[in-house]
């Protein structure tokens, strides 16, 4: 079970919730713009508000409908299967577009079946592929550990050994500082 959500009776409204919320939220957006488009000049802040406040919350309830649609169908695949895993959302995202076309006909719960499933397996492979490329990033480096200085590959008169061991005692150098100022600040001040 994914541990950052809240279990399955509680998931679907939850889920139903947010849906709702993120439709109103949008539809907001988008009917205040065609609200104001589509309105004479003059009226045109009486024709956003009146377009929000008749399809907003429409919009609103349909991605809820989906939203509760889905969520059940999760949580019901998880409960069968025993199993939390992409398959799930996949299978869920498709049952709910055929589900929600029902009413268009046999050729209409087919296609929405499959476009619904396959909305879903790009979201869920996306997710996988970030997931997959943020676990690859490069680990915090140890602060215990001396750094190696890069290797000098071209050098301007001379050789390149001379220049590697003129680069170690450098960093030797710079470590002798950096370690007396360490002990310096924590012995309370410094030496003269």
């Amino acid at each position: 079970m994914d541990q950052g959500r809240d279990p399955c009776p509680w998931r679907v409204l939850d889920d139903m919730g947010g849906a709702f919320a993120m439709g109103a939220g949008g539809g907001t957006i988008w009917y205040m713009v065609k609200g104001f488009r589509n309105s004479p000049r003059g009226e045109r802040i009486l024709g956003m508000t009146t377009a929000v406040k008749a399809r907003s919350p429409v919009l609103g309830g349909n991605f809820a409908v989906w939203g509760g649609l889905f969520s059940t169908f999760d949580c019901s695949l998880a409960a069968l299967r025993k199993k939390e895993d992409p398959w799930n959302a996949i299978l869920s995202g498709a049952l709910t577009g055929g589900v929600l076309a029902a009413r268009g006909g046999r050729r209409s719960i087919v296609r929405n079946f499959v476009i619904g499933g396959a909305l879903l397996a790009l979201i869920e492979g996306l997710q996988i592929f970030i997931s997959n490329q943020l676990v690859q990033l490069p680990q915090a480096h140890d602060f215990g550990q001396q750094a190696v200085p890069p290797p000098v590959t071209i050098q301007l008169g001379g050789s390149a050994e001379s220049a590697l061991s003129d680069a170690n005692s450098q960093a030797l150098d710079i470590n002798k500082v950096t370690g007396e100022a360490f002990a310096n600040s924590q012995s309370g001040g410094w030496r003269q």
